[in-house]
């Protein structure tokens, strides 16, 4: 059984096209909690999908200030994750966990 605390640090799959571009790579692209760490996140992608992990990239897309008529608004800022998985591995992010 998975340990609780990798669902707080995977929070979701990221699917654009941009990331499934990446995924001719071999890698995949989530959504993870500000606070998490390169390991936290290597080892919560390899519990929770059975997968070996090569490497983990992680960035910080900062939030943007929108407009809408007279309403002004911040959109959050969002840290991202781009796990590299090993040689013949693959995850399936449309079936959840």
């Amino acid at each position: 059984m998975s340990d609780i605390r990798h669902y707080d640090v995977i929070v979701s799959p990221v699917i654009t096209e941009k990331a499934t571009l990446v995924s001719d790579n071999n890698q995949v692209v989530f959504n993870v909690a500000k606070n998490a760490s390169k390991p936290e996140i290597k080892a919560a992608v390899e519990e929770l999908f059975g997968v070996k992990v090569k490497s983990v990239n992680t960035l910080v897309r900062k939030g943007k200030i929108k407009r809408f008529r007279n309403f002004s608004g911040k959109q959050k800022d969002v840290k991202k994750a781009i796990v590299t998985l090993a040689e013949g591995q693959s995850v399936d992010v449309t079936t959840g966990v």
